[in-house]
Order: C-alpha cells, then structure tokens, then sequence
C-alpha cells in the first residue's frame, strides 16, 4: 500500500503509550492513514521513546502522565506489556482519553469487565487488537461463509504450534507470564477471527499445561514459565459450529499448512483461510463437486497493517459510529481464553457471559474512500 493522498480537515491526534518492538510497526503504517496524527511517544524507558520519536519524526517525547494528561490528545495508544494493559487504559480513560489496546484486552476477566465499565460510564471509546480480521483474507472468508459458499458450517480446526517465541524475540520474559504463553500471546488473533466467522461462543472446554517448565532466551538467560505453554480448546458456538483451536510454545515441526493454519468444513465444502496473524493470503475452497482446491480472488482491499483498527476507529469518531476492533469483542476472546485455563483445571465447560455482536463486514474499497 502506498503513500495515501487527500486531506483530512480533523486528524485524530495520538499519543504512543509503551515504544517496544510492535511500535514500529504501528508508527509505520499509521502514515498511511492521513486521520491519525501521532502527536507525542512515552515509555517507563525514555530512551526508547525518544528513539522511535527520532525513527519516525514523532513531533515529543513525554512521561505517561503527560500523554494521558494532554488535552491535544484524543486517544492513547497502549503498547505496553499485557500485565499493564489494564492500569494504562484506565488511567487514560480517567484522563477523559479513548483508548487503543494491543491484545489482550486485559490478564483477567475482572480487569476486561473493569475497563468495559469505564466505557460506558465515560461514554468513552475503547479498541483492541488484533485487527487482523479487517484484512483482505478474512473479509473474503467471512464474505464466503455468510453468502453459503460452504453450506451450513459445521466445524473448524485452528492450530498454532511452534517451539516458543525466545528463540528469535529480544525480550521474551513476559510471554511466559501470568497474561502470556501461547493462547493470550497467539490466540487472540485466532479467535478474533473465528468470533468474526461465526458470532458469539455457547461453551468452550480446556485442557492446558506447562510442557516445558524453564526456556533459554538468545543471551542465555533462564526464563521460568509461570503460564501454560500448551492450551488446547473445544468450542461450541451459538451457531451450532463446534471445533478445535490449539496453541502451543512446546511443539515442532507441526504437521498443518502454516500459511493456512485455519480449516473451515461446511455440509457444501470446505475453507483454508490464512494466518491469522497476518492481514493478507489466499483463500481455498473446495465444493463438494470440485476435485480440488481453488484459489478465491479477493473483492477488498489488501495491504493494510498494524494501525488499521486505530485508523477505523479514528474515522468512526469523527463519524459518530461504532468501531469494529471493539471493546466488546475484545472481551468475548479474553472470556474464552481465561475459560480455556479454566475448563483445565475444574474439568468443566464454561459458558461465557459477555455480549458480542459481530461488527459490520469491512468496505471494499481502501478504508480512507469509504468514509
């Protein structure tokens, strides 16, 4: 995607909570986006901030306080460690700020249900990543699905297996504590999605463990994990559509397609739709009369990145309607996730007691002509 053109008469002016390594990505793509004007930076370390302030001719560095306290300052975008999501928003929304989270919403659900109280007590905006489920790969999907490309829906399988993420991360501490490990790292990308494919969750069941009790990062350091490593769920959702997601920090050489990690079976056919992680990538169907596989082309727009789900909701400020990358969903996956850990140790299925509504299907068109 290129330098986007046109005037926007109002920006919406952001001020960066938290410069670790996603904040380059935010900052980059954030320019394709003339509504979003990233106004200042912080970091508990300054010398971070100062150095994406640099990187990405970001006009000031400040404290937190100061972001959250500016009145030029529409909405903070928090990219601290998830242990700290919490406490950020809600300082933030005290200070009269939306607010732009990196997933997971929060570590617990008390916490999720605390900032959603926030909301609406302040009549104040909160957004969530991932926003993935916005990109081209997953519009046709979901676009397929609702037109009954496949028939009915019956089942899916979701699958992120990989040796752990300190063998390529910096600073993988944090992934192997309380609001880490595979399922509050990878699994909101994947349940975004399946929430967007098939609406809200009837029961979930779990079973989770710690397979590999102490990691080696890349200087040698020891990490202790404090979080499962290995979590695999049953899902059953409202829709009757019932399968299985599994993610893990324990596994190698996993034996599904990587780039298609997500299978979608039908009464009518069959999807492989792409990682989720990802914004872009084939979509495959196979009807029941096809002998194989085909490739389906696309009708929206590729090549957004990380800052879609801010810029979205940038634009639906301005335009006075709700976001897609919102709190509420953002909930429904920290309720299943926690329920997962849950369902483990009690042996029990847990029923989610969060609302969720799937948000509108995203425009055809480049997201900054379609408002």
């Amino acid at each position: 995607m290129g330098v986007v053109g046109g005037d926007v008469s109002d920006p919406v002016r952001v001020g960066i909570v938290g410069c670790g390594a996603i904040s380059g990505a935010y900052l980059k793509f954030s320019r394709e986006f003339p509504i979003l004007q990233i106004e200042a930076c912080s970091d508990v370390d300054q010398d971070k901030a100062r150095q994406r302030a640099l990187e990405f001719e970001v006009p000031r560095v400040c404290s937190v306080d100061e972001v959250c306290h500016d009145p030029s300052i529409e909405i903070v975008l928090n990219l601290t460690v998830p242990r700290a999501h919490a406490e950020i928003s809600l300082g933030a929304m005290a200070a009269g700020k939306h607010v732009y989270s990196e997933k997971p919403l929060a570590v617990s659900i008390e916490e999720g249900n605390e900032i959603l109280t926030a909301t609406r007590q302040k009549s104040l905006r909160v957004g969530c990543a991932p926003d993935t489920f916005m990109g081209a790969g997953f519009q046709t999907a979901r676009k397929l699905i609702d037109d009954g490309a496949i028939g009915r829906p019956v089942a899916f399988t979701a699958f992120m297996m990989c040796p752990g993420h300190e063998h390529w991360h910096p600073n993988p501490q944090f992934f192997y504590e309380s609001g880490g490990g595979p399922m509050f790292d990878m699994g909101p990308y994947y349940l975004t999605a399946l929430l967007n494919f098939f609406g809200p969750i009837k029961r979930i069941g779990g079973a989770a463990s710690i397979a590999i009790s102490e990691r080696t990062t890349l200087t040698g350091a020891k990490i202790s994990v404090q979080t499962p490593d290995h979590v695999c769920g049953t899902i059953e959702f409202q829709s009757g559509v019932v399968g299985t997601i599994i993610t893990s920090f324990a596994t190698r050489f996993p034996q599904y397609e990587t780039a298609q990690p997500i299978t979608i079976y039908g009464s009518e056919g069959t999807l492989k739709v792409p990682d989720p992680n990802h914004f872009d990538g084939m979509v495959h169907i196979r009807r029941k009369d096809d002998s194989e596989f085909q490739v389906v082309p696309s009708p929206f727009h590729t090549g957004y990145g990380r800052s879609v789900g801010l810029a979205e909701m940038a634009y639906a400020i301005r335009a006075g309607r709700p976001h897609r990358a919102g709190a509420e969903q953002a909930l429904a996956v920290l309720e299943a996730m926690e329920g997962f850990l849950e369902s483990s140790k009690t042996g029990r299925a847990i029923e989610p007691q969060s609302s969720y509504e799937r948000p509108q299907p995203m425009p055809h068109e480049p997201l900054w002509l379609s408002e």
